[in-house]
């Protein structure tokens, strides 16, 4: 299936989430409570931390927007994007800077292995956090300017993404 035929396509589900990826429909599993509560959270907590640095630009969302990828069509968590603004409208964001899967059972070798790869293909992105939804731990990916790809564990606490220089805390990605 193509991209223009995918999304085409997702507008017209009534349920469900889906992606492709390398051209094909994968369906998302229901979520569980835990997952629902973190993405949001993670979607709160990049929205206050760009507020709290005065960067206006910048644009954080929850699911439902797809980030492309090569041949694959991806729905993050949540994500942070800096810039123009997305016309509303739009069902895509092509220059995300910060992006954020919750692990589910159903998606946590594609979220920590495909996703990984594949976001970090796009130059915009900077980081990527994977967030365990049932326990306090966040794994943290970043871009080094050799254009390598940096992994840790967050410990809790204070931490900062630079760019584009945002702090925020693993606990705030854990409040009800």
């Amino acid at each position: 299936m193509t991209r223009e035929e995918f999304l085409a396509w997702v507008e017209q589900q009534p349920i469900g989430r889906f992606e492709r990826i390398d051209g094909v429909v994968v369906a998302m599993a229901p979520e569980r409570a835990s997952h629902n509560l973190r993405k949001g959270a993670a979607r709160d907590a990049l929205r206050r931390a760009a507020r709290e640095a005065g960067l206006t630009s910048c644009q954080a969302f929850g699911d439902g927007m797809t980030v492309q990828v090569e041949n694959s069509d991806f729905e993050p968590d949540a994500l942070l994007r800096c810039g123009p603004r997305v016309p509303g409208n739009s069902m895509t964001v092509a220059d995300p800077l910060v992006l954020v899967e919750v692990l589910s059972p159903d998606s946590g070798t594609r979220d920590r292995a495909t996703k990984l790869r594949a976001y970090f293909k796009l130059a915009s992105v900077q980081h990527y956090l994977i967030v365990w939804p049932d326990e306090q731990r966040i794994v943290h990916h970043s871009r080094m300017p050799d254009g390598r790809v940096a992994t840790k564990v967050l410990p809790p606490g204070e931490f900062t993404l630079d760019p584009p220089g945002i702090t925020m805390t693993v606990e705030e990605f854990y409040l009800d």
